[in-house]
């Protein structure tokens, strides 16, 4: 079975460090893949750069963005995985600690799944994490890639309920309790499918 990968962009190293200890800590992904300015992701999702070996064929089942990126910006990273059909329908969550309106309204007309402003708590920001990695990862449900063809368009702003049972592992990470000022923190909730365990692999930071 393939592993869940999850790439994060992201250019603070306290902001990585806390979101890679809430992933581990909540045994949501298989793999984390970190890059860490807007040309580095562009270059992971569509094989150019330092990973013009990687197989394109294989995306992340979700992708955490910050959007004040060096290089290329958040919401230009946006645009271009939007803009292409290999990635158009991939789940992208916004982690940002900016608080204009203006690029959260830019961020949702390109296509973005959902919106999180990071929070200066701990616990709060932990929990973001683990709700927007369990949803996307294990309980949303996109279509099959092979029905997905050029020019067919999907209702990326609207989240899709997954079907059938939900996993053992789900309903043991959902059973955690969400905290009051961890609901605060999070502007909309994402998630999720199943497999444990973060690995560590050449290019993969823990």
């Amino acid at each position: 079975m393939q592993k869940k990968t999850i790439l994060v962009v992201e250019d603070n190293p306290d902001d990585e460090a806390l979101i890679m200890r809430a992933l581990k800590t909540s045994n949501l992904a298989g793999e984390v893949v970190v890059t860490r300015d807007g040309a580095e992701a562009l270059d992971y999702l569509f094989g150019t750069g330092e990973y013009d070996d990687r197989d394109t064929d294989v995306m992340p089942q979700l992708v955490l963005l910050d959007l004040k990126l060096p290089k290329v910006d958040g919401l230009e990273v946006l645009r271009r995985i939007r803009s292409d059909d290999r990635t158009k329908v991939l789940p992208v969550a916004v982690l940002t600690s900016s608080t204009e309106q203006e690029d959260m309204i830019e961020s949702y007309r390109l296509g973005l799944n959902s919106y999180i402003r990071k929070s200066v708590n701990f616990d709060q920001f932990t929990e973001s994490i683990r709700l927007v990695a369990l949803y996307w990862m294990y309980l949303n449900q996109l279509p099959p890639e092979e029905q997905m063809g050029p020019g067919q368009e999907t209702d990326l702003g609207k989240e899709t309920s997954s079907q059938g049972q939900t996993t053992p592992q789900v309903k043991a990470v959902a059973k955690q309790q969400t905290t009051p000022e961890a609901k605060a923190g999070i502007e909309e909730e994402p998630g999720v499918e199943e497999e444990p365990g973060i690995e560590q692999e050449p290019g993969i930071v823990e």
